[in-house]
């Protein structure tokens, strides 16, 4: 079954080379079929469609504290092996947190 892995990360955190490293490590491992960092949230555009229009806005859809920053795609036998990977992501001890979710396969 294949998982997302949506890394919801403190901007500060985003440059330092350690933690860089451990991402690539992430990136390398065998289950890991996909992945990306994502630009920083000042980058955002949030689309809605309100009364048969289309509205845009500069930013992100909501003021967080933490920011989806990337994330990975994993071809795992089980959510405990995905867990295990998620637990792995410097987000998930740097005040940030990492989404687990299975993804529909048709």
């Amino acid at each position: 079954m294949k998982y997302m892995l949506l890394i919801y990360t403190p901007d500060e955190t985003r440059s330092d080379p350690a933690i860089t490293a451990e991402y690539m490590a992430i990136a390398e491992l065998a289950e890991t079929v996909g992945g990306a960092e994502l630009q920083p949230v000042a980058t955002a555009t949030t689309v809605r469609v309100e009364s048969g229009g289309t509205v845009t806005t500069d930013g992100p859809f909501a003021e967080t504290k933490e920011v989806l920053g990337g994330y990975f795609l994993l071809e795992a036998d089980d959510l405990d092996a995905a867990l295990d990977v998620a637990a792995r992501v410097p987000a998930a001890r740097l005040g940030g947190a990492v989404e687990v979710r299975p993804l529909v396969e048709r």
